[in-house]
């Protein structure tokens, strides 16, 4: 059985919501990243790069919520384009989009923002922009479609919703009003009820809430080696 390595982050509700989307079994495994799970020798087996999600597919594994996504989608033939070379060029596109600019810059957003000192302005700054840049560039192209790949609901979509649904917390509640069209599909996702079972996965575990010295020193590993 497919093994799945979690927690309640945007990258693996992603996944959890194709999982949910199509079935598909598979064993929960939570990776409590506060804790320093993702840094224990049987995870880094799985995923050396110490990070959420991965899967075991009875063997194979498979790491970065993308690659999953492409993986599962290519394995069982669901929500996945039309097989066109047009179809797959715009999939690659826009799944690489997400995963070279929307993920990585609203996670830095999220972390000037949130968790960094206060007094790094020009940071905060510069990924609050970009951010924004790349909101924009969603917003208006689903102003000309319905998902992410036109008419079809792909994983895409699902890539797309595992950041988006963060959105007030990266942006803020007006920053992210900007983005109408960005929000429809977010909340047309959301409310699949494969959208609810998926965010309901992490409740299944008991995962560290605080953020305190100790998560923040496992989490940041620049703050341990700042301290050593």
């Amino acid at each position: 059985m497919l093994k799945f390595y979690f927690n309640g982050a945007p990258n693996p509700t992603k996944v959890a919501l194709f999982l949910e989307e199509t079935g598909l079994p598979c064993e929960l495994i939570a990776v409590d990243t506060r804790k320093g799970d993702q840094f224990k020798p049987e995870f880094l087996k799985v995923n050396p790069n110490g990070k959420v999600p991965a899967i075991d597919d009875d063997g194979t594994f498979v790491f970065d919520s993308n690659a999953i996504l492409l993986y599962l989608g290519e394995k069982t033939g669901k929500f996945m384009p039309a097989n066109t070379p047009q179809s797959h060029a715009q999939l690659y596109s826009w799944l690489m989009f997400i995963a070279t600019g929307l993920g990585p810059y609203s996670g830095q957003a999220v972390h000037f923002k949130h968790f960094a000192p206060k007094d790094l302005e020009y940071a905060h700054n510069r990924y609050q922009f970009e951010a924004h840049r790349h909101y924009k560039i969603l917003d208006d192209h689903l102003a000309r479609n319905k998902y992410m790949l036109g008419d079809t609901y792909t994983i895409v979509d699902m890539a797309l919703w595992g950041w988006v649904r963060m959105g007030a917390f990266i942006l803020g509640e007006e920053g992210f009003a900007k983005y109408p069209n960005v929000k429809r599909v977010l909340d047309e996702i959301s409310a699949r009820p494969a959208a609810v079972r998926a965010l309901a996965l992490k409740d299944k575990f008991t995962f560290k809430a605080e953020m305190d010295d100790e998560a923040r020193h496992i989490m940041f590993g620049h703050l341990k080696t700042k301290a050593a």
